[in-house]
């Protein structure tokens, strides 16, 4: 990261004066802004609220609503067709959300989900922002629909990440009434962090109607600006005296499982303690303790077959890491430009704490640092796991840190470091630095509500024994709008860049992004809603041999989507591959080194969510490496509103090509059941032709009440085997039941 960075940053710094900060437009549209600005008052209440969904209390009788609620979609800032009330309470120890939703067509309302954190983008809903700091920068997410489930998430950097894995401790109530129907939010303040001297908090409020699909909006009901833009929200005041109470927190946790059969060196029956401390040194910096880790409930991970020369991405299910997970992120999301994925290079990524070659490593302790203070945003993480036996080899005890700071210049801009330290797979030293930098507007050249952004990053590693070709560094420019949307991305990834406690998919690469969208809404055409065109374009340069190594453009020329929420897509996919070394693609087929140009094409469609069949399917086909290949993926899911979620997955791809034919295909099958948002049932039965597994998990998740849940987990797996008279069978590979119950204490 030497003298070229950092005239790199100054050079990016200077651009930024130029575009953003010292325009006249950009100084008169503030002061706009300010006069224009959504405000309401949240008032104290000393009559308790009994949370039933029903906003019969007197307290919401005499509050006053926030205000007009204006549609977003279909079109932008005109009054909504149905209407919206929303009210806001508070007292000592809750923030109180009261809405009701009218509408004109009671059957017409859509509710297919009770699960906790459901994807309720398919039905009515609503979604509720707080900036409890005002920072126009990160934000807590509450949501709900009319079955009451409970969605949560921490929203990051204006939205540039959202995590959805975030619980919190709080309670909505929904219930359906003659006008439609209401919901009642119970958020306790112990459950948030804030600034003690806040006098205002940012707010927003967000309704969807799905059978038309209509989305109402409370503040910056506009296009061009999405929901999580934390910038663009309004605020409320009237909050005075809150409190924490001791700001602490206990959750100790008892669980037990059978494994049959038992990790070598282990017994099949295990019993197991431990505890998770949460306090707050500062209404916004919160310190967090784990000891004797436990991580029984969590969800399998989907299953992948790996048709690449680069290592697949498996995403952070385990609650302990995802609890303010979004202060450890990291520059650029890559992609940001154009085509790429946004987990291509990750320096911290927490799966390698506790995991090893997909087994799990015990966690002895660990402590978390995370929140604010002042203009710095702070995270900390010290994990140490204990020796550990797997198949016959020791795995000693081992230690990591890491740490991540972030000062917040401008409204939406900040400059960043980040540290880690520690191997998982190796006892030698390895480390990881890295500096990055964000200039973000939502008021570019000073008009209101344009989106534009810089983005920087350098990282080098210190690994021993490595001494050279260690960084990497890149940037992203991107104007990412409604009608258009452009970008570019580019970074260099250097051959032994290799963060021990990171993920990086593909190494010793330079790689340009490129990303051009453009979206048109016609008022009438055969029921269309919007009518969107892409060009993406990667290109990837092999840095020890100096040659392109692959190129891709992806087009779509026909992407429909009609009011009725059914969409049609088609794609083109020119590729180049070069391949220096031979590439073994599958099992007995193996590409010898050389050039291979190709053309893929897809044909999509998704029908609508909002019925309750819903059929999805996409067909690749043309010319794939030597020869032709034809992947086809679908999904038919059928709801049974709102207990009954099922769905079937499959994905197959057959590949005719000179050097051999193979097919690969995976299988997945779901059945969730909610007997209401608190009890929940979920299964999973996944089958791969790769590693031949059927495997089948079942979990129950029982919220006694918020912050006290019991899990029952059931896997099981069978191997498929062709015995010598060519007749298939599966056989037991393994089985196991996990149990888990904890219990939050607040003081």
């Amino acid at each position: 990261m030497g003298r070229s960075s950092v005239l790199a940053a100054l050079g990016l710094v200077l651009v930024w004066q130029v575009l953003v900060t010292h325009t006249a437009h950009a100084r008169q549209n503030a002061g706009d802004r300010a006069a224009t600005l959504k405000r309401a008052v949240v008032v104290r209440t000393g009559t308790p609220i009994q949370l039933d969904g029903l906003l019969n209390e007197d307290a919401w009788t005499k509050s006053s609503s926030i205000g007009e609620i204006l549609q977003r979609e279909p079109r932008e800032d005109v009054p909504a067709t149905e209407d919206t009330e929303v009210r806001l309470l508070f007292d000592d120890s809750n923030l109180y959300i009261g809405v009701l939703c009218r509408d004109s067509d009671s059957n017409g309302i859509i509710a297919t989900q009770m699960s906790r954190d459901a994807d309720l983008s398919v039905d009515d809903r609503i979604e509720i922002l707080l900036d409890t700091f005002l920072d126009r920068r990160n934000a807590f997410y509450f949501s709900t629909n009319p079955a009451g489930a409970l969605v949560d998430g921490l929203i990051v950097e204006n939205g540039q990440q959202i995590n959805r894995e975030w619980d919190a401790i709080w309670d909505v109530r929904a219930r359906r009434v003659d006008a439609g129907w209401s919901a009642e939010f119970a958020i306790p303040f112990k459950s948030l962090n804030f600034s003690r001297d806040g006098l205002l908090w940012g707010f927003n409020f967000s309704r969807t109607i799905r059978r038309k699909t209509e989305e109402t909006r409370w503040a910056g009901p506009r296009l061009d600006i999405r929901f999580t833009q934390v910038s663009e929200a309004g605020e409320i005041e009237g909050l005075s005296s809150l409190e924490q109470g001791r700001g602490l927190d206990v959750r100790p946790y008892a669980s037990g499982r059978w494994v049959d059969p038992p990790p070598v060196g282990s017994r099949s029956t295990q019993r197991d303690v431990g505890a998770d401390v949460f306090f707050n040194i500062t209404p916004s910096l919160k310190l967090t303790g784990t000891v004797n880790t436990d991580f029984a409930e969590t969800e399998v991970d989907n299953r992948q077959i790996n048709l690449t020369r680069f290592p697949l991405f498996f995403p952070e299910k385990r609650a302990f890491f995802l609890e303010n997970a979004g202060v450890f992120s990291f520059g650029a999301p890559a992609g940001g430009g154009g085509g790429g994925g946004g987990n291509e290079l990750l320096p911290f990524f927490s799966r390698r704490i506790g995991l090893l070659a997909g087994q799990e490593v015990p966690i002895l302790a660990g402590i978390k640092l995370a929140g604010k203070a002042g203009r710095f945003d702070i995270g900390v993480l010290d994990m140490s796991t204990r020796e550990t036996r797997r198949n016959n080899t020791i795995i000693p005890a081992e230690n990591f840190f890491v740490t991540r700071v972030k000062r917040n210049i401008w409204k939406q801009s900040y400059v960043g470091g980040i540290f880690t330290n520690g191997n998982p797979e190796d006892p030698s030293s390895a480390r990881t630095y890295g500096a990055d930098i964000r200039l973000n507007t939502s008021r570019f050249l000073g008009v209101a509500g344009r989106n534009f952004s810089i983005d920087s990053y350098a990282l080098k590693v210190a690994n021993q024994g490595i001494q050279d070709n260690d960084n990497s560094y890149g940037v992203a420019v991107t104007y990412p709008n409604d009608k258009w949307s452009l970008g570019v991305d580019w970074r260099r990834i250097e051959r032994n860049f290799k963060p021990a406690l990171g993920f990086v998919q593909r190494g010793d690469v330079s790689r340009v992004n490129t990303t051009t969208n453009f979206r048109i809404r016609p008022r009438s055409l055969l029921g269309l809603r919007e009518m969107f065109f892409q060009f993406m374009t990667n290109r990837f340069v092999r840095l020890s041999y100096g040659r392109v190594e692959s190129w891709r453009i992806f087009t779509a020329p026909v992407h429909l989507t009609w009011n009725s929420g059914d969409r049609f897509e088609i794609n083109l996919n020119p590729t180049f591959e070069r391949l220096f070394v031979p590439f073994q693609i599958s099992s007995g087929v193996t590409l010898p080194p050389g050039d291979y140009r190709f053309t893929r094409y897809r044909v999509e469609l998704l029908t609508s969510p909002r019925r309750a069949w819903k059929v999805d399917t996409t067909w690749w086909l043309g010319t794939y490496w030597s020869g032709r290949a034809d992947q086809i993926t679908g999904q038919f899911q059928y709801k049974w509103a709102p207990h009954v979620d099922t769905s079937f997955r499959y994905d197959q791809t057959f590949a005719r090509l000179k050097e051999g034919n193979f097919a690969a295909r995976i299988f997945s099958l779901r059945a969730n059941y909610a007997f209401s948002p608190f009890l929940t049932l979920s299964n999973l039965a996944q089958y791969d032709n790769d590693s031949k597994n059927f495997g089948w998990q079942s979990r129950v998740r029982w919220i006694l009440r918020p912050g006290r849940e019991i899990f029952l987990v059931v896997n099981h797996g069978w191997i498929r085997e062709v015995d010598a008279d060519g007749l298939t069978h599966f056989r037991t590979s393994g089985r196991g039941v996990a149990a888990k119950a904890q219990y939050t204490l607040r003081f």
